[in-house]
């Protein structure tokens, strides 16, 4: 099962591994499940509601849900799950990788873009949103609604998973050479240092939106149903001040655009990587996968904005119109996908601009 690649396995290569008992499923795959660069991860029947997050170090997730877990809750026909709560539930997909692979996961954009915070857990694990090279068992998502209270049933999809071999991010020199064949980033040079290509934030449209915040003691979101909530239940429209700039208020939920339009070419994966935080109280971008395809012309984009999660910390901060605020790492794929994102019909958000998620009307 060798590869002469180093690199992000593309969907042809993930329903090889599935073929091949690498990864394990408790009932046939969804047809859509497979991405251009990951595999959606599917919610299993019961939910533990736990005391806390944890690691499970030494042990198995399961031996510390013994100990640790408050009640369980049935998914087979729906469930709510309440803000400030935090759930773990086994899923659907389990690991048997080879000793080459190893697997990093992460919320979907639908999951991100409604304040849902999800990591996954594995087995004996030090990290979260890791399984090392090798793994073999269950998968666990913990979730935590912030914003919004929610539904979720048996085959929700929260969480979409990688797989990797080796090490294949690019160095500072190799995407400058990306972006001068390619086109990483419109507007712009970009700004190359860190790991990755600098992404900044857009708050330039004076008199107009420039995103929105979350509200408060809102209804149910159910994360299976597409375009079935009025927009006006559940965000307001926020303004920049005069010269450019917003107010993040503390412990609020915020959906606002890049100021970059990104292309991420066919060969090529990317990732938000989170920004240092000593640089100002914010944390951004929860769901951080960008496939193959995202703004690329021959998948029906002209580069398209990122849309950016935010959450303000502890005191209020002042964002600025072009203030950098995540890096966008780019890894090699082992080999081009088959399909592109956004040239197949579960492409939600290509050429996109201020877009929120799947679940709102317009």
């Amino acid at each position: 099962m060798s590869e002469e690649r180093q690199g992000i396995l593309p969907d042809w290569r993930i329903a090889e591994l599935h073929a091949q008992g690498a990864i394990v499923a408790a009932r046939a795959l969804d047809g859509d499940q497979i991405q251009p660069a990951s595999l959606d991860l599917r919610l299993g029947e019961t939910a533990w509601r736990v005391r806390a997050s944890f690691l499970p170090g030494r042990e198995t997730v399961r031996e510390k849900l013994d100990r640790l877990s408050l009640h369980q809750i049935d998914l087979s026909q729906g469930a709510v799950l309440e803000t400030g709560c935090v759930y773990v539930v086994p899923l659907l997909e389990s690991l048997a990788l080879p000793v080459d692979l190893a697997a990093a996961a992460n919320p979907k954009s639908s999951t991100g873009r409604i304040d849902i915070f999800t990591r996954v857990i594995v087995d004996h694990a030090q990290e979260f949103d890791k399984a090392p090279a090798g793994y073999r068992g269950p998968l666990y998502l913990e979730i935590s609604p912030r914003t919004f209270p929610v539904i979720v049933r048996t085959g929700s999809r929260l969480s979409q998973i990688r797989f990797r071999r080796g090490s294949s991010a690019l160095s500072a020199e190799a995407l400058r050479e990306l972006h001068r064949s390619a086109g990483l980033v419109a507007g712009r040079d970009p700004d190359i240092s860190g790991g990755g290509i600098a992404v900044s934030i857009d708050l330039a449209a004076l008199g107009k939106p420039v995103g929105w915040r979350g509200k408060r003691h809102t209804a149910l979101i159910d994360v299976d149903r597409r375009g079935a909530l009025a927009i006006d239940d559940y965000w307001e429209p926020v303004y920049p001040l005069a010269e450019g700039a917003l107010i993040l208020d503390p412990d609020e939920f915020y959906i606002l655009v890049s100021r970059e339009a990104v292309h991420v070419p066919p060969g090529h994966a990317a990732e938000m990587t989170p920004f240092d935080p000593l640089v100002g109280e914010f944390r951004v971008h929860y769901a951080g996968f960008f496939d193959p395809g995202f703004g690329h012309e021959e998948a029906g984009g002209h580069g398209s904005r990122a849309v950016l999660e935010v959450r303000s910390r502890d005191v209020p901060f002042i964002l600025e119109h072009g203030q950098t605020v995540g890096r966008l790492v780019y890894e090699e794929m082992t080999a081009r996908p088959k399909v592109l994102y956004g040239a197949g019909a579960g492409s939600t958000y290509q050429a996109q601009g201020l877009k929120l998620s799947k679940h709102f009307r317009g």
